[in-house]
């Protein structure tokens, strides 16, 4: 299946669900995350804001779970001005944040850090294989974002579906993931 087909329909099924199947499914996610990742010993973890229309996976009860603890420190993604790219802050319980123009959550006046010093990434999808290959919003922002990383630092997907056939259209700038979590379990590819 194409990518283009893949995120119509997987955003079709995200948005009818609803909101308590959500906080189910994210509720699950972020159980399979501790289990399967040592998140305690990483010094970095990126993470995504949630797009609450979007029905995107709820991160803030993982968010709150984390400021609990020493480590990791969190980090979270903002657009550029220009459309293309991405830079990241840190995020603290006294950040504060304001929406984009996509309704994203983004820190304002936050201590940036870069890509170098992640230990894990966390990513935002509608859809992936069962090779790591993810269908995202079809902005790139995330390949980009995770060529400038450390070749060591853990990508992984966040579904809440399982993962799907093969992806047709994979091209060489796709960047492939090391696991995905869903709510069923931690893929490894």
């Amino acid at each position: 299946m194409t990518k283009a087909t893949l995120r119509r329909e997987a955003l079709a099924r995200r948005r009818a669900l609803p909101e308590a199947e959500v906080a189910q499914r994210s509720a699950a996610l972020w159980q399979q995350l501790r289990a399967g990742f040592p998140v305690a010993q990483w010094q970095w973890l990126h993470l995504f804001l949630p797009i609450p229309q979007q029905h995107e996976p709820d991160t803030w009860p993982l968010i709150r779970q984390l400021w609990a603890q020493p480590h990791p420190q969190l980090a979270v993604p903002v657009v550029q001005p220009d459309g293309h790219t991405l830079r990241h802050f840190h995020l603290t319980p006294n950040t504060q944040l304001r929406n984009n123009k996509w309704g994203i959550p983004e820190p304002v006046g936050a201590a940036e850090v870069a890509p170098q010093q992640l230990d894990a990434v966390l990513i935002p999808l509608l859809a992936v294989d069962e090779a790591g290959h993810r269908v995202g919003y079809g902005k790139g922002f995330y390949d980009r974002f995770l060529t400038e990383c450390r070749a060591d630092t853990l990508r992984i997907g966040v579904s809440l579906e399982s993962p799907v056939p093969p992806i047709a259209d994979v091209w060489a700038g796709d960047v492939p993931l090391h696991a995905c979590l869903t709510p069923e379990r931690v893929w490894r590819f």
